[in-house]
C-alpha cells in the first residue's frame, strides 16, 4: 500500500461551536497521535460573517459563501502534494443550495477523496440528491457511522456495497469509574444526576425531559437534571436566547427550579468528560428519527453510562440488546417512568453500565483512527473517481481504454448546478450564492 505522508480533513474545526467541528478536530488529533509520521491538517469551513482563532492544525480556512476560496483551497491541496483528502460532509456547512459549492473544490482535486457522511437523508430534495450523488461519485469511499447509513446509501442512492465503510463515531479512551468523585468536584454530591449535553435547539426535546421531572421526583426526590451546553449559534443569531428563556419559564411553571440546572457553556473535552462521569443517567430525548449519529450519545455510552434515549437511528443501533433504554418520541410519561426505574434500581443500572463500557472499547479514537486510515491508504494506490476539469477536447477514440474512469467536468457541473455557475462558466465570474 502507498505510504501516506500528508492528508487533509475538510470540515468545521474547533473553536467553532458545532458537532462537526468537534468530530473533525478529534479525528485529526487521533490520527496525528496514533500515526506521528503522517501530517494531518484541517481545511476549516468558516460560516458567514464569523471569525475564529483556529489552532495550528488548521492549514487553511474557507469562507463558506465565497466560491473563490473553494478554488483557492483546491489549489492549496494540489500544490501541497497532499496524498488524500477526507471530506466531512453535512449539507449545512457548505455554501450554495444544498451545499453545492463544495463541488467546485472537489472538481479540481488530483488526489483521492474519502467522504464521511454525517447525514444521509431518506427523502432528499432534488438539489440535495444531486449534490449527494456528485459527492459520492467523486469519492473513492464513503464512510457512515451507522448501519442505517449503509442501508440508505444502497436503497436511496444506489451506492455499491464495496464503496461503503461503516466506522462508528469515535470516543475518548477513559477508565470505568463511579460517579461520586466527579459529583463532589462539580458540586452535585448526594444527588441523583441526569445529564443532557449539547448545543441547545428545539429539536433536542429538552421540554419533554423537563415535563418528566415531576414524576421522577416522586420516586427520587434528590434527582437533578443538568442541561449542559450553549445555545446553538445559528439560533442565537436569529432569535437570541428566547428558546433558553422559554425552557427556564417551563421549569418555573412546573415548580422544579431546584431540580433543573442550565449551564450555558460550550465546554472543552476534559470538562465534558468530567460532567459525563458524574451523571447517573444520560438522556438524549431528541425529536427527529432521522439522526444518523450523535457524538454526545457515543461519548456517554463510551464512558459506561446508562442511556435513556428516543429511538433515532443511531440510538436504535447503539442501545440495542439491553445496552440502553429506548423511549417513544415526545413521551414525557415514558421518559419519567424509565429514568425513575433506573435511578431506583442500582443493580440494573450497574449492569447496563458494564455492558455499554465493554461494547464501546472498539470505538475509541485510536481504534477509529486506525480504521479511518485503512480506506484512505487503500484508495491512494489506484486511479480514483473525481470531479476534475476535463482536458482540452480531442478526437474521441473508438474504444475507451480498459479501466478508464469517467470524470465530472466543469461543464457538467454547470449544467447540473446552475445556481453556482454563470451560463458562460469558463472565463466568466462565479456567483457567490
Amino acid at each position: 500500500m502507498t505510504t501516506l505522508r500528508r492528508i487533509a480533513f475538510i470540515g468545521n474545526s474547533l473553536p467553532r461551536r458545532c458537532g462537526i467541528a468537534t468530530f473533525t478536530t478529534d479525528l485529526q488529533l487521533a490520527i496525528s497521535t496514533s500515526q506521528p509520521e503522517l501530517e494531518a491538517s484541517i481545511v476549516a469551513m468558516t460560516d458567514h460573517g464569523q471569525a475564529y482563532d483556529y489552532p495550528a492544525a488548521v492549514a487553511l480556512q474557507i469562507k463558506d459563501d465565497n466560491i473563490g476560496e473553494y478554488v483557492r483551497a483546491a489549489d492549496f491541496l494540489n500544490t501541497g502534494r497532499f496524498d488524500a483528502v477526507c471530506l466531512q460532509h453535512e449539507f449545512g456547512i457548505f455554501g450554495g443550495e444544498a451545499g453545492a459549492h463544495i463541488l467546485v473544490l472537489l472538481s479540481r482535486l488530483t488526489m483521492p477523496v474519502v467522504t464521511t457522511l454525517h447525514t444521509v437523508l431518506a427523502e432528499p430534495t432534488a438539489a440535495q440528491r444531486a449534490v449527494m450523488e456528485r459527492i459520492i461519485e467523486a469519492s473513492s469511499k464513503v464512510v457512515v457511522m451507522a448501519r442505517k447509513g449503509r442501508e440508505l446509501l444502497h436503497t436511496v442512492y444506489h451506492v455499491p456495497d464495496d464503496k461503503i465503510e461503516v466506522i462508528p463515531h469515535g470516543i475518548p479512551d477513559v477508565a470505568f469509574v463511579a460517579p461520586d468523585a466527579a459529583k463532589t468536584r462539580l458540586g452535585f454530591a448526594g444527588r441523583s444526576v441526569i445529564l443532557t449535553f449539547g448545543l441547545l435547539s428545539p429539536n433536542k426535546g429538552i421540554e419533554v425531559m423537563i415535563d418528566a421531572m415531576p414524576s421522577i421526583l416522586k420516586r427520587r426526590a434528590d434527582a437533578v437534571y443538568v442541561v449542559l451546553g450553549a445555545t446553538h449559534p445559528n439560533l442565537v443569531r436569529e432569535k437570541g436566547e428566547a428558546y433558553r428563556k422559554s425552557l427556564m419559564a417551563r421549569v418555573r411553571e412546573l415548580g422544579v427550579e431546584d431540580h433543573v440546572v442550565f449551564l450555558d457553556q460550550f465546554v472543552d473535552q476534559p470538562t465534558l468528560l468530567e460532567f459525563i462521569s458524574m451523571c447517573d443517567v444520560y438522556v438524549t430525548p431528541y425529536l427527529n428519527e432521522a439522526q444518523m449519529t450523535s457524538g454526545t450519545l457515543a461519548y456517554s455510552f463510551g464512558l459506561g453510562k446508562p442511556v435513556v434515549s428516543t429511538p433515532y437511528w443511531h440510538a436504535c443501533e447503539l442501545l440495542a440488546d439491553g445496552r440502553g433504554v429506548l423511549i417513544p418520541f415526545g413521551d414525557a410519561a415514558a421518559t419519567g417512568r424509565e429514568i425513575a426505574e433506573l435511578l431506583t434500581d442500582y443493580p440494573r443500572r450497574q449492569a447496563m453500565r458494564k455492558r455499554a463500557y465493554a461494547v464501546s472499547r472498539s470505538m475509541t479514537w485510536q481504534r477509529t483512527a486506525e480504521r479511518a486510515a485503512i480506506p484512505v491508504r487503500h484508495d491512494a494506490d489506484g486511479p480514483q473517481p473525481c470531479l476534475r476539469r476535463r482536458s482540452p477536447p480531442r478526437k474521441r477514440s473508438a474504444r475507451r481504454a480498459p479501466g478508464a474512469s469517467r470524470c465530472w467536468g466543469w461543464m457538467r457541473i454547470a449544467r447540473s448546478f446552475p445556481w453556482i455557475c454563470t451560463p458562460g462558466m469558463f472565463g466568466a465570474p462565479l456567483r457567490t450564492g
